[in-house]
């Protein structure tokens, strides 16, 4: 074991992964030389060359069209998109090939070995061009895997899980915990399986669920709701797709209660897909409505980040509200 933050984690994963397989490549903007804007490949071009880790010109949708046919031909392909706002060009590339390569062949051929990595979230003043969080929109494609660590032990193992999984995957990291998120990872390869949640801490009164960086936030307002002697069970998604629907559902058979919270905008966001789930199969255990702690329907704005940020206070209002419903 060895004290890492989630970006070495995820270059940990990445040079595991780039020694694993000779034709595995790494490639976006600025990944080259200069380690990529966060510096998450750092180090790496100089280890394996110019062929296997290079820049690509700035052009999303390039990359993706470059990144489909380069995993088609077999080889494991490691695509970052510099900001999750940025990949928008790329979504004909990402839904409608890297997404459908398998179903339209009849299994002839695929793009199982794409990986996409790219940051997401707020937290950083970033504004509204480097602080969304657009997993809903690839949440509708049924042939893609979406997958979101909440620290850097989970990043690594999940990164991991990712580039050796047969399908193609977005793995979304939450920029804010880049160098703020640390602890023991192992140095050696260790995999954490996609499409399986963590209850990360037991509770009898409320479920709380949320992914990625919005962990730290429910974790936060668990502990306060704790001194109000409110008992809360925490789990973390780590999968959005396959997402893990018994996990979350034994969970609320045996609270009566949820709150889902994530940092994209409340309307048509993963958590309504969640909510309407788990209301169907855990209907006659609910002992109040399922309640949401999300963005707002507005742009990530800048100045008012606080403001529109669900916040601990936030959730632990609706948890409150929930308890007394």
């Amino acid at each position: 074991m060895a004290q890492m933050n989630m970006l070495q984690a995820i270059n940990s994963a990445l040079d595991i992964s780039m020694s694993e397989h000779p034709l595995a490549c790494i490639f976006g903007e600025d990944v080259g030389y200069f380690g990529g804007v966060f510096r998450a490949t750092s180090g790496l071009q100089e280890k394996y060359g110019k062929h296997r880790v290079f820049n690509t010109p700035l052009t999303e949708q390039g990359i993706l069209g470059f990144a489909n046919g380069l995993a088609a031909a077999g080889a494991p392909a490691i695509a970052e998109i510099q900001f999750a706002d940025y990949i928008f060009p790329a979504f004909d590339q990402i839904v409608n090939e890297s997404a459908k390569f398998r179903y339209r062949s009849g299994n002839e051929f695929n793009v199982g070995k794409l990986t996409i990595r790219t940051p997401y979230g707020g937290g950083i003043a970033g504004g509204l061009y480097h602080s969304q969080s657009p997993e809903a929109y690839f949440a509708h494609t049924p042939g893609l895997k979406l997958v979101v660590p909440r620290n850097a032990y989970q990043a690594k193992g999940l990164l991991r899980a990712c580039i050796k999984d047969d399908n193609p995957v977005i793995f979304f990291e939450p920029k804010r915990l880049y160098r703020a998120s640390i602890g023991d990872v192992p140095e050696d390869d260790f995999i954490i399986p996609i499409g399986k949640a963590e209850v990360v801490s037991e509770g009898s009164d409320i479920t709380l669920l949320a992914w990625g960086a919005q962990m730290e936030i429910i974790e936060k307002a668990a502990e306060m709701a704790k001194q109000d002697g409110i008992s809360c069970e925490v789990i973390d998604l780590r999968s959005i797709q396959p997402w893990d629907v018994e996990t979350v559902a034994k969970s609320v058979t045996k609270t009566g209660r949820l709150i889902i919270s994530h940092e994209a905008p409340i309307t048509c966001g993963f958590g309504a897909e969640i909510a309407a789930t788990i209301q169907q199969e855990c209907f006659l255990h609910l002992e109040s409505p399922i309640s949401r702690v999300c963005g707002l329907d507005t742009p990530y704005p800048l100045a008012l980040e606080k403001e529109y940020i669900p916040d601990a206070l936030k959730v632990l209002s609706a948890i409150k509200q929930s308890v007394q419903f």
